[in-house]
This record gives structure tokens, sequence and C-alpha cells, in this order.
């Protein structure tokens, strides 16, 4: 079965299904729903799918199977409920296509570098859903944030080539700036930054003195 759905028999017939669904819109004015595009969209999906579960080395699929599942769920529902639609689909679609990444991941632990798009979608997915109700500057210091959980989850999870711990570096990086673009934003960096200078040299004034 599985076998059949890597054919090119499969392919060509959606390509054809596809084809026909065309002509009888524009040509003969036959009116689709958004909800048939999002069918067409889910179907594909779980055709790709399908291709991965039937061949786990196929793990490839699984990018466009969850990014065409997110797209046919986001105008299944738009057609539905237009405004739920606009306030969900890019959280939706950005978080499909991350979830295809996760899934390489997952398939195969030397697929350590799809961890990074999918911490990168993942994060743009949150951004996309936080932007129409936070300040812009918040959901900068949250894209860091994620960015930064990005990096520590490639350096604790394990990978065939033991754990990275480079991407330590990356983490720190990101996660301090985006907290003060958190702090900055929410006004309170005027108190933060003085604090954190105090501690840093309390730090090296104690480290010295240890010594």
């Amino acid at each position: 079965m599985f076998k059949w759905l890597e054919s090119r028999v499969l392919w060509g017939t959606l390509l054809i299904l596809a084809g026909v669904v065309f002509l009888l819109q524009n040509i003969l004015g036959f009116p689709f729903g958004g909800g048939v595009w999002g069918l067409l969209f889910g179907v594909a999906g779980f055709v790709f799918l399908a291709v991965y579960l039937g061949n786990k080395q196929q793990w490839w699929a699984v990018i466009p199977g969850f990014s065409l599942l997110g797209i046919g769920f986001t105008i299944l529902v738009s057609s539905l409920f237009s405004r739920l639609g606009d306030i969900i689909g890019g959280t939706v679609i950005l978080g499909g296509i991350a979830l295809g990444f996760l899934v390489v991941y997952l398939s195969e632990r030397n697929n350590w570098w799809a961890l990074i798009p999918a911490g990168v979608l993942f994060t743009l997915a949150i951004v996309a859903g936080l932007d129409q109700f936070i300040s812009g500057g918040a959901v900068g210091g949250v894209f860091f944030l994620g960015m930064g959980l990005t990096f520590v989850l490639i350096a604790l999870l394990p990978t065939t080539q033991g754990q990275m711990k480079w991407a330590w570096i990356p983490a720190g990086v990101l996660m301090f700036m985006g907290l003060v673009v958190i702090a900055a934003t929410e006004r309170v960096f005027a108190y933060v930054w003085p604090v954190a200078l105090i501690a840093a040299g309390i730090f090296f004034v104690f480290r010295a003195l240890s010594r």
C-alpha cells in the first residue's frame, strides 16, 4: 500500500484532480468554497505523511506533510470563521512547518540541524500569535528568548555526535538580548541594568578576594 503511495500514478492522479477543480472553477464558473481547497491541501498532507510512515528513511516527506496540513486547516477555519482564521492562520501554518522539522530530528538523531529551523519557526509561530496582543518591543524580546531556548535544546538533547556544548554560547547571548529588550520595553531597564552591573562587580570582587 505504502509503495503505491510513492508511485507516479498517485501523484499524477492528484495533479489531474487539482486540474479538474481549477477548470470547474475558472472555466465553468462552478463555485468551490474554501472548504474544498482546505480538504485538498489536507489530503495532500496526509499523502506525504503516509509516504513517511511507509518508509521512515523518507523523513523529508514530513515537512511538506505537516506544512500542507497546516495550510489546509487554516483554509478550512477561515472559510467558516474568517476572523478566527486571521488570528490563528500564521501561527498554525508556521507551527505546522516547525512540527515537520521536529519530526525530522526525532526520526533520526543525527539530524540535529533540524532543531534550528524547528525552533525558529516555532518562535515565529508564537510571535505571530502574540503580535496582536502585546507591544512590538516585547514581541522582539520573545523572539530572542525563543531563539535562545532553541539553542538550549540543541545543547541538552542527545545526538549521535554527543552533546553540542557550543550551543550554550548563542543560547546565552540570545536569551540575554531577549531579557534586555523585554526589560527596556517594560520600562524597568533603568533599574535592571545598574543592578546587573552591581552584581557583576560583586562577583569579580568576590572571586578576587577568594583567591
